[in-house]
């Protein structure tokens, strides 16, 4: 199949899919396309919002959807990396057996991440990165495609292990999870009190979505769309000449070349998603906020003058 093909078939496919995964989840439509966004990108997410939004069920939905197997881990104080990544133990023929963790799957929930200690944390940074682990000094290659999607409560931060930044920089986006319009909550009060449920069918097979994954990297880009990203990434640091004033002011570190690449990896699909054949600076626009907002680090002076993350990436374009 032709490249220009395999965009008509993806563009087709993915319309099918967030009507299936509309079936459960009302609204949040930026969410949704944000996490389809950065599967399809090979990335990672980061799920920003208070308690009872439904993100559990939201992940629940697209992996079904995806064809994709799930697992959801509760972050808590004393969770140990082997409660994550599986340990060996002694079989009944007195020799060592591996016992797979959780993070053996498709699609990882790791909820309320930063309710974990460093070290847990760190546990994960090995499987994103390289879709592997080691325990025990064996070496296990995780099933493809893989995909971690954290959550993190933005009001409870009483005995949290915030993620260091070298952590945070290895989620594509951030994205934050804002309360329902009225009409949605009626949607979601009417839908959610009976004993309906609806069934979502499965669209994709895990090599279909590797496959697409490899189409997306295919892409093209004209040049002047890169050096626009990696110029908007390079206003993000407050020694660079080109930074605007509010990030000079207001920022103490600026996005690195990671950013760079995610910004033109997300283009890429957000553009093959509208049935586009090569990303504009249009796309690298729609999808700047998220993958730059927590890649920015504020000094105090923006957070005592309440200088929000949007002001300071909009100023940018």
């Amino acid at each position: 199949m032709s490249d220009v093909a395999a965009v008509e078939q993806f563009v087709k496919k993915y319309k099918a899919l967030r009507i299936e995964v509309a079936k459960v989840i009302v609204g949040q439509d930026e969410v949704v396309n944000q996490i389809l966004i950065s599967i399809f990108s090979g990335g990672h997410a980061l799920l920003i919002g208070v308690p009872g939004l439904a993100k559990t069920l939201m992940v629940n939905t697209i992996a079904q959807a995806l064809g994709l197997d799930f697992k959801r881990i509760q972050f808590t104080p004393d969770l140990m990396p082997s409660d994550i990544l599986g340990s060996e133990i002694l079989d009944e023929n007195r020799q060592f057996k591996f016992i797979k963790g959780p993070i053996f799957a498709n699609i990882i929930l790791a909820d309320e991440i930063n309710r974990t200690p460093p070290k847990t944390q760190a546990a994960l940074l090995e499987a994103m990165q390289e879709r592997s682990v080691t325990v025990a000094g064996h070496h296990y290659q995780l099933s493809l495609p893989y995909f971690v999607l954290a959550t993190q409560n933005p009001i409870e931060q009483e005995g949290t292990y915030p993620l260091p930044e070298a952590q945070l920089d290895r989620f594509m986006f951030a994205i934050h999870l804002e309360y329902p319009s009225f009409d949605e909550e009626v949607q979601v009060v009417k839908s959610t009190t009976t004993d309906f449920k609806p069934t979502v069918n499965p669209l994709f097979s895990a090599q279909e979505i590797s496959d697409f994954q490899c189409l997306i990297r295919r892409i093209p880009v004209a040049d002047n769309v890169i050096e626009y990203a990696v110029a908007m990434v390079g206003k993000t640091r407050p020694k660079d000449a080109s930074a605007s004033g509010l990030v000079k002011e207001f920022v103490d570190w600026g996005a690195g070349p990671r950013a760079s690449q995610n910004l033109i990896l997300a283009a890429k699909t957000h553009a093959v998603i509208k049935g586009k054949f090569s990303p504009d600076i249009e796309d690298v626009q729609a999808v700047a906020s998220g993958i730059l907002r927590h890649r920015i680090i504020k000094n105090y002076k923006a957070e005592a003058e309440g200088i929000s993350d949007e002001q300071i990436i909009k100023s940018l374009f």
